[in-house]
């Protein structure tokens, strides 16, 4: 049966994240330190190549597409852009802290229903990245194209894993590093089923099949395979990194 493979990669690093502080719809282009990592990652590791590839309307990830992958004409998805913190945007945890003392809850994932002031929530994030990724599943499907890369956020490709990756896992199980990620294979069958994929390889593998950054994913995939089996998922929004 015809399976169809999405590779989810994170953009590279911003001035912003270097610093600590929460970007999600400011929209900073890579700093130089994130080019030129990237550029590195490129140069050592092979990146995997797709038929499609889709991108969120924030530069970092425009600029993120354009070095990983020179040739390719991305579609933009807006609705796979990063939270919108409102009010706590391009500010560090210290300066929110500061301001709102309901930050601290919201970072130890204890305030359910707090919101960033003038912002998203995360069930709101989570609820429109999936609907933009079940589009997306739903097109490659019917033109028959069996590959596609997207270049988004570290909230973005969360959501969509936490929601319908295989196996199992929480939302901060899928975190990932900058320029890197995860490739996650759709059979029709099991997605009409269950609407789950299998992630089955992190990205970018190195020739000795080890990525960059192995023992701290290796020890979110073990939690993962802990929560095998799970329904259930905290995609309340909780904490947010800087992304």
């Amino acid at each position: 049966m015809k399976s169809y493979v999405i590779h989810l990669i994170r953009h590279g690093i911003t001035e912003g994240n270097s610093e600590g502080r929460y970007i999600g719809s400011t929209d900073l282009p890579l700093s130089a330190e994130g080019e030129k990592q990237l550029r590195s990652l490129a140069a050592k590791y092979p990146y995997p190549k797709a038929e499609a590839y889709f991108v969120s309307p924030l530069e970092r990830c425009k600029q993120t597409v354009k070095i990983l992958y020179p040739d390719a004409k991305p579609t933009v998805i807006n609705d796979f852009r990063e939270c919108d913190f409102g009010a706590w945007e391009n500010k560090t945890a210290k300066e929110i802290s500061a301001q709102n003392p309901d930050f601290a809850r919201w970072v130890a994932g204890e305030g359910k229903g707090i919101t960033p002031p003038g912002g998203e929530s995360g069930g709101a994030v989570v609820q429109r990245v999936c609907a933009a990724f079940e589009r997306i599943v739903q097109g490659l499907m019917a033109a028959g194209t069996t590959s596609a890369v997207i270049v988004a956020h570290g909230g973005t490709i969360m959501s969509i894993l936490s929601v319908y990756g295989l196996p199992r896992a929480q939302f901060y199980d899928w975190m990932t590093e900058s320029g890197c990620g995860y490739s996650m294979r759709i059979t029709p069958g099991l997605w009409m089923r269950s609407m789950v994929g299998e992630v089955y390889a992190r990205i970018p593998a190195k020739a000795d099949g080890k990525e960059p950054g192995a023992a701290m994913v290796d020890a979110a995939r073990k939690a993962a395979n802990m929560a095998f089996g799970q329904k259930g998922h905290d995609n309340n929004g909780g904490k947010k990194e800087n992304q």
